[in-house]
């Protein structure tokens, strides 16, 4: 992203006012649609990350399984450490959806509106037609980020509560205890990635239909 760009986003994201920074940054030639494909984009690529740090989480729990000996301290903070990342990554996730409700509220707004300025009645239908079947797509793609996102839940909350009870118990009995979590966990993370990986292929098709336009 130029300069510029990066400058009007900085402005406007720090006074936290949308509206003005999507008029700043149309002023520089860069649209709702454009900030729209970025967003998305960005969201893929924050559930791509959130599936490496719940995969990772998913390898230091694991390695519990075969924990024969050693200094229990350094393998609460290696799992610590991966429940930590995990969280932030959820939260990005987050973010960046709650990014993409926002920006996807003054494009379909901005549109409505520009629907009324057209005089050629078919060109007015086909944008009609366009804008039902993009706002369509986008609905389903933003149906099945909110469903990956909260099969996030009990993947954190089970790090969470592993986390925090080989925190108390540095002990080989709470190995042993934490060893009967593995299988749940993995299935929790599985159907998590599964989940993302829906979104993420949602998101292409939303792209898609954008890019139509």
């Amino acid at each position: 992203m130029p300069y510029l760009l990066v400058f009007v986003l900085s402005i406007f994201t720090l006074t936290g006012c949308q509206s003005a920074y999507y008029s700043a940054m149309e002023q520089v030639g860069y649209h709702k649609r454009d900030i729209m494909v970025d967003r998305v984009e960005e969201a893929k690529e924050s559930q791509q990350d959130a599936q490496q740090e719940f995969t990772s989480a998913l390898e230091a729990i694991s390695s519990l399984t075969n924990f024969d000996g050693g200094e229990l301290e350094s393998v609460y903070n290696q799992i610590n450490d991966k429940y930590q990342d995990s969280e932030k990554a959820a939260k990005k996730v987050r973010e960046r959806i709650a990014a993409i409700e926002d920006v996807s509220e003054a494009l379909f707004e901005e549109w409505e509106n520009e629907l009324e300025l057209y005089t050629n009645s078919n060109l007015r239908r086909s944008s009609e037609q366009k804008l039902r079947e993009t706002k369509s797509s986008y609905n389903t793609m933003l149906r099945a980020m909110k469903r990956a996102e909260q099969k996030m839940t009990p993947v954190l909350n089970t790090l969470r509560d592993n986390t925090l009870y080989l925190k108390h118990n540095l002990n080989a009995s709470a190995i042993g205890s934490l060893q009967g979590e593995f299988t749940s966990l993995e299935q929790d993370i599985q159907y998590a990635i599964k989940q993302m990986n829906a979104a993420i292929a949602e998101s292409d098709k939303f792209l898609q239909k954008l890019n139509q336009k």
